[in-house]
């Protein structure tokens, strides 16, 4: 998941990394920390880079420092002006989230590859030890490398094999790549639109997830990188699928999590259209859901949540609500089944049409809370 739309009047520029700076501009508090000080560069979840001891000279090498002025083991650099829920401290990055409270998720740093302040959010990129690179937006994990084509494929193809014909498609948000390489995958889609309003991300994601952003090459896409409810403003009853890849519901975000625009997707939609939004997870959000669904149900006559799992995201489930105009969708039963050749040919490694049935079957608590929405 990744931020792609914001409504314009919550924009801010950074006064760090502007755009003029080029995409690959690195905020000097990397290489300096005493040039950090007092940049006060905050962001929805602040964040840390802290290295203490000498765990951290075993998992980030000399020659793996990004400069000869790296930070050494017992400074601290820090963005925001004090040490926040997300940090890298010896080595090893963590990440808390107030949407999470209690809990925490850590992955071991190999190499710090990118940071920036971009117009509207901080990116960090990491290698780490089992999970591969990692993009990390406002200090929470967006997608690693060993672990993504859950959530992308399953985002991807529980809307476009529920329509009978999906031949024109937008993406919202997704700037890693990773939702468009698996759209273009499908023969039948003959034009994809991505908003993103953050090319930045789109740049470091392109030189450091290849294998997610390899989409951005396909002469079906059209990029449009800008604010996603301008462009469906004005661009109605155009699309036959519609797939948000948001970041959590905190800051600007959270507006993808409302009615109103939940409606602006659906006069974005086709008569018979489809959409599919990221939707949290069932363990710490349920009442999100709840509300979500409830919504949804006043504004189309389907509505369904499913939920696959992924072990970087937190509590290791992610859910997704998808809503139909078309009162005969039945999202439970794939009306494009794949055969193994199709799943092989298009390198799938966690859907297919078992896990799509499967995927919309909840335990029992969300189920029940879930079915009490009217």
């Amino acid at each position: 998941m990744s931020a792609g739309v914001f409504p314009l009047e919550t924009r801010t520029a950074s006064p760090l990394c502007s755009p003029s700076h080029g995409p690959w501009t690195q905020c000097s508090v990397l290489s300096d920390p005493n040039k950090g000080k007092g940049l006060g560069i905050g962001t929805r979840s602040q964040w840390a880079l802290s290295f203490g001891t000498a765990a951290n000279e075993d998992a980030l090498s000399a020659g793996e420092r990004l400069a000869t002025n790296w930070p050494k083991p017992g400074s601290r650099t820090t963005i925001g002006g004090s040490p926040g829920p997300a940090a890298i401290r010896e080595g090893w990055f963590r990440e808390t989230c107030s949407l999470w409270p209690g809990q925490a998720l850590s992955l071991q740093v190999e190499q710090l590859l990118h940071h920036q302040r971009s117009r509207y959010q901080d990116i960090l990129v990491f290698r780490s030890k089992t999970y591969g690179n990692v993009l990390v937006l406002d200090g929470v994990i967006q997608c690693t490398e060993r672990d993504e084509f859950s959530y992308q494929e399953m985002i991807a193809n529980l809307p476009l094999c529920s329509h009978p014909n999906p031949r024109k498609v937008l993406i919202i948000g997704g700037g890693d790549g990773g939702v468009l390489r698996e759209v273009v995958k499908h023969p039948s889609v003959e034009a994809v639109v991505q908003c993103e309003i953050d090319e930045d991300v789109i740049q470091v994601s392109k030189k450091f997830l290849p294998g997610m952003a390899v989409g951005y090459s396909s002469s079906k896409l059209t990029l449009h990188v800008g604010d996603g409810f301008e462009f469906m403003k004005q661009n109605q009853d155009a699309f036959d699928v519609i797939i948000t890849d948001s970041s959590d519901p905190m800051g600007p975000a959270e507006s993808l999590f409302k009615e109103s625009y939940y409606q602006l997707m659906k006069t974005a939609l086709k008569e018979d259209g489809i959409l599919c939004c990221q939707g949290e997870c069932q363990w710490l959000h349920l009442d999100l859901i709840k509300e979500m669904r409830q919504f949804c149900k006043s504004l189309f006559p389907v509505v369904a949540y499913a939920y696959c799992t992924i072990p970087t995201y937190p509590s290791g489930q992610i859910g997704f609500m998808l809503c139909s105009k078309n009162p005969s969708t039945n999202f439970r039963e794939p009306v494009q089944q794949l055969t193994q050749t199709q799943v092989e040919q298009r390198q799938l490694k966690y859907y297919n049409s078992d896990v799509h049935r499967a995927a919309f079957v909840l335990p029992e608590f969300a189920r029940k809370a879930l079915n009490d929405v009217s």
